[in-house]
């Protein structure tokens, strides 16, 4: 499977409705029947995406075996957003989240949270470049598109951006399992950047210490220790999203 490709029918028309920039080329195979192959061409011309008929062999092979329902798009290369532009372009004045993971691996889990945080009004995605999940096809498709909407920023260092969220005025909020402070013990931030660790690791030490706070997700059943980091994340967005979006 390659990375610059968006695969599967609702994934593909949410693309070329939304965000057609990103589509270089549509690939249909040529067992897609009508009604479903008119909704694509009608798509593809309104937006000015060239279109070609292919054999379904050639989608199994790009897609490397991944289920594609008989459609493909090649992407164009996504731009790479650079923090402290980002930072600057920041309403000062306005509520502003921005999640910030600490080496998440799994797309699946880095897609969900991108979803979660668009749905939530998050301002941006942070992620590390080396030891972490990727924007890819998987994210493409788990995010429904998400990741081709939301600002998302590679960084070399986890603890230094924490560091330039803090010196852009932002609240930085660790979760935590080990925490004493609950997720609901206080109103987080109006400038808040929510931090997220790994999965079945957490937040690394030094990620933890350079937090201003810690916050755990109150977890009523024993023997259940944490949560999936996706889920985490979810539910200190929407936390968050309660009180300042509107």
């Amino acid at each position: 499977m390659t990375d610059d490709i968006c695969r599967g029918r609702k994934p593909v028309t949410d693309l070329l409705a939304k965000s057609p920039s990103r589509c270089a080329k549509l690939l249909i195979a040529n067992n897609v029947r009508p009604p479903f192959l008119d909704e694509l061409l009608d798509m593809a011309r309104a937006a000015n995406v060239s279109w070609q008929i292919v054999a379904p062999e050639a989608l199994d092979k790009l897609s490397g075996g991944e289920k594609h329902q008989g459609v493909i798009c090649r992407l164009t290369q996504g731009k790479t957003l650079d923090l402290d532009a980002f930072l600057k372009s920041l309403d000062t004045n306005a509520p502003s989240l921005a999640v910030i993971l600490d080496h998440i691996e799994d797309p699946h889990n880095l897609g969900a949270v991108i979803r979660s945080a668009e749905a939530g009004g998050a301002s941006c995605v942070v992620y590390a470049k080396r030891r972490s999940a990727v924007p890819n096809d998987t994210v493409i498709k788990t995010s429904a598109g998400a990741s081709l909407r939301l600002p998302l920023i590679p960084v070399s260092n986890i603890t230094r951006t924490i560091e330039r969220f803090k010196a852009a005025n932002f609240w930085t909020v660790g979760l935590d399992g080990k925490a004493e402070e609950s997720l609901w013990a206080e109103k987080l931030p109006e400038r808040c950047a929510i931090v997220v660790g790994a999965e079945g690791e957490g937040l690394s030490r030094l990620v933890s210490e350079t937090c201003d706070i810690l916050r755990r997700i109150p977890i009523k059943q024993e023997g259940i220790s944490s949560l999936n980091a996706s889920v985490a994340a979810a539910l200190g967005i929407f936390e968050w999203s309660r009180y300042y979006s509107h």
